[in-house]
């Protein structure tokens, strides 16, 4: 019942289908939500490759199957600021909902720390390495875990050392960013209980809480991180920007750096789990390595860890759908789409294409290891591209591939290696970002 049953009427939208099933208010949130691949490949072969999508609370986008349409995300006459009107909640002022001037202000701030450069002389690779070790070392001892909760809690670990923010009540902040994820999909319905007073209460609990780190920043010169780095950059700003639009680019970015790092970790481990032969790799590039590489330029040593990573973001992107506005009037394949059209473009399909991919649904690290050529904009596509490049992109290469050698010379030298303990179909979610289920269990014998 993900869609409506008594929504069957095929009907039509400027001349371009409209997916049928939709529920009142939710619209097709529910098969979104829960089974969005297969919704777009039975959109996709009904309809074509040019449809209309109903988000609910988010009104209708035309989704975009063909791969001409990632060229959308580099238009100049596409805009991101749709992405705040969906969610103004949560990413109202920050800069993955701006373009311009705008988000190069707020973007340029920070830039500078999260190249290599910036990250090797911060030393965040040396800082990064201890706490994952002791991470993997503890679910060594406890011999199973909860996988994506336990991921969860070490990104949030990871991300507040970055930014230099005391890590304490690590599970509270946990649940709070669960909570403030919803206001994406909450219904316009504000009464207890709900996800829009859920959410809304843990985006004003996180502001709080950022915004005495922010202070606590200006008032002691020798601190160190990323908050203090960009408080101080956003102080030097010809055009100085509030507070509130500091707060909401740090909550941003503690966003990012958790919620989908962490399912891509997740993944990560289960993929390793039920392969054996993917872990017997592993294990022995780690072994040659011998110690978890903390510059950008070892990681180099370690293709195996690189390729686990690119692949396990190729097959499960933890962002799966782009929305965007057209600002003028565009030509896409046979259709002329109206300016203010709002758009969806679905990684998760370019992701998993055949057009683009060999044998896409199979994990196959050879797709990188054996390649010859550079990465590709299109091979990355899960951290943008153009000007709303995903400014992380270094530190998640660097906290993964660390990730994937200190899991793999703990466990070995233990003499275990994991195991899946639970279905990994059941519960997963597609939207607004896409994770195995919080229930799946990973053992370690």
């Amino acid at each position: 019942m993900l869609l409506n049953p008594l929504n069957r009427r095929h009907r039509l939208r400027h001349d371009i289908p409209v997916v049928p099933g939709a529920f009142p208010l939710v619209g097709h949130l529910p098969a979104i939500i829960c089974d969005l691949p297969r919704l777009l490949r039975r959109a996709e072969r009904t309809l074509g490759s040019y449809f209309w999508l109903d988000f609910g609370p988010a009104g209708h986008l035309m989704t975009c199957m063909d791969p001409d349409a990632f060229a959308l995300l580099r238009h100049k006459d596409v805009s991101s600021a749709l992405i705040e009107g969906i969610a103004p909640e949560l990413l109202g002022g920050t800069m993955v909902a701006q373009d311009g001037g705008a988000h190069r202000q707020a973007r340029d701030a920070i830039k500078p720390a999260f190249l290599p450069k910036g990250l090797t002389q911060a030393g965040i690779g040396d800082l990064f390495e201890p706490v994952i070790r002791a991470r993997v070392q503890a679910w060594r001892d406890r011999g199973d875990v909860a996988i994506l909760r336990e991921t969860g809690d070490l990104m949030l670990k990871l991300i507040f050392s970055l930014m230099g923010i005391p890590a304490q009540d690590l599970a509270g902040w946990h649940r709070k960013y669960r909570q403030l994820v919803q206001l994406i999909v909450a219904p316009p319905i504000d009464l207890p209980g709900l996800p829009l007073r859920r959410g809304r209460a843990a985006r004003d609990w996180i502001d709080a809480q950022l915004h005495q780190f922010v202070r606590d920043a200006r008032a002691h010169a020798a601190r160190t991180g990323l908050i203090k780095d960009m408080v101080s950059a956003f102080d030097r700003s010809d055009d100085a920007l509030s507070d509130d639009v500091l707060v909401a680019n740090i909550r941003l970015l503690l966003l990012g750096g958790h919620e989908t790092t962490a399912s891509t970790m997740a993944w990560m481990v289960i993929e390793l789990a039920r392969q054996p032969v993917l872990w017997d790799t592993l294990v022995e590039e780690a072994q040659r390595v011998g110690a978890v590489p903390t510059r950008h330029a070892d990681l180099a040593q370690c293709p195996v860890a690189e390729a686990l990573f690119r692949e396990t973001l190729r097959l499960h992107p933890a962002v799966t759908l782009l929305p965007r506005q057209a600002l003028q009037e565009l030509q896409l394949g046979q259709w002329r789409i109206p300016a203010g059209t709002h758009l969806c473009i679905p990684l998760l399909h370019f992701s998993t294409s055949a057009l683009l991919h060999e044998a896409p649904d199979q994990f196959r690290l050879a797709r990188w290891l054996q390649r010859t050529e550079p990465i590709r904009p299109v091979d990355m596509l899960q951290f943008g591209t153009g000007p709303h490049v995903c400014i992380g992109y270094h530190v998640v290469w660097l906290e993964l591939v660390q990730f994937c050698i200190a899991l793999a010379l703990t466990m070995h030298k233990a003499g275990v290696r994991p195991r899946l303990l639970s279905d990994v179909e059941k519960g997963r979610r597609y939207y607004p970002t896409a994770n195995p289920s919080m229930k799946i269990r990973i053992g370690f014998s």
